[in-house]
């Protein structure tokens, strides 16, 4: 297990190094960021960016549809050969492996689909980017929802300076979005695309913001009712809206 501490705005590795410095250009062998994932994350599809916490509630919805994961979906997950890139890059791999394992734990049996890392074709990448920040805060992580392509989760130094609780809370935040879940506050202020209310909606959840962002059994019940209920063909919309379902990328025939 990998272990770091905070020091100066800095998130340090077990040996003391910067986990974030890079290698000098002449040892990176190569460094690119998929194409497709790029398009992906700047396409119409609205985006799921965490500025100043992490949220999440039964919302779910992506205005003319509500998207969500067939049954027995396997997504198939690796780390961006930027990765590479760091001069501790064993360390900063398996930190982040570490953090997605624990956040994966907290959803437990609720969760609709498994996760699996695979060197080869894989439904989504993890990658970093610079820090992305304004007079709102700043971006710790951003996710994507339930589609039959190529997607990024992207990670911000920023996320790092923070404590290793709320680290993975984030990352169960973003997860949350992967399962196809909304913002708590999406109706109110995200209503450029339509969303709908499934099961309890009070403002502890971890799809809200702030002190009010953490998981509760409740996320769990309601997130496992949604799926049931959809899989077992008793529920195919909501108030209207339309559930779309969708197979991983590399069980796409």
């Amino acid at each position: 297990m990998v272990r770091g501490y905070l020091d100066k705005d800095f998130f340090l590795s077990i040996d003391g190094e910067d986990l974030f410095e890079m290698k000098a250009p002449e040892k990176i062998k190569h460094r690119c960021v998929t194409d497709e994932a790029v398009v992906i994350e700047n396409g119409n599809v609205p985006s799921s960016s965490d500025k100043g916490g992490r949220p999440f509630e039964l919302v779910v919805g992506l205005g003319n549809h509500i998207p969500l994961w067939e049954q027995n979906v396997t997504l198939k997950w690796r780390l961006n050969s930027l990765f590479d890139t760091y001069t501790n890059s064993d360390n900063v791999k398996d930190y982040i492996r570490e953090l997605v394992k624990d956040a994966l734990s907290q959803w437990g049996d609720a969760s609709p689909v498994k996760f699996e890392e695979s060197s080869a074709d894989c439904d989504f990448e993890v990658i970093m980017r610079p820090d992305d920040c304004d007079i709102n805060g700043c971006t710790l992580a951003s996710a994507f929802f339930p589609n039959s392509n190529l997607n990024i989760l992207t990670l911000y130094p920023k996320m790092f300076t923070q404590s290793k609780f709320e680290q993975v809370e984030t990352l169960i935040h973003e997860i949350g979005h992967i399962f196809g879940l909304r913002h708590y506050f999406a109706k109110d202020r995200e209503s450029s695309w339509r969303s709908e209310i499934f099961g309890h909606h009070y403002p502890l959840t971890i799809m809200n913001y702030g002190h009010q962002s953490t998981i509760t059994e409740q996320d769990r019940i309601d997130l496992k009712r949604l799926y049931s209920s959809v899989w077992s063909g008793k529920l195919s919309e909501i108030n209207g809206l339309k559930i779309e379902l969708f197979k991983s990328l590399t069980l796409k025939t």
